[in-house]
């Protein structure tokens, strides 16, 4: 059951809807590692963003225990997960 009054930002939707359809496809949750692969962001992003997913009470996770994400937002309110956008870069091609 979603916490009540759910609310969360595009960004953390996407990162709720990739940690479920995951979990969903490989059995278990994913590891930060993958989160930073899929959204190419650096590790301390991906940590930040568990933490607060965590504090707004949208994941749990068991203390010591790796792979331990879980969605506590229903799925039906989850949004669509996008694919990986490429990565942006100020270098211009000729």
């Amino acid at each position: 059951m979603s916490p009540p009054g759910i609310r969360f930002t595009d960004r953390q939707g996407q990162y709720l809807a990739l940690i479920d359809a995951y979990s969903r496809v490989h059995g278990r949750p994913p590891a930060e590692a993958d989160l930073q692969r899929h959204f190419r962001v650096s590790p301390p992003s991906v940590h930040r963003m568990v933490l607060t997913l965590e504090r707004a009470g949208l994941i749990r996770r068991k203390p010591g225990l790796a792979r331990s994400i879980e969605v506590l937002v229903e799925p039906e309110r989850l949004p669509v997960l996008r694919s990986r956008q490429p990565v942006k870069s100020s270098v211009q091609k000729d």
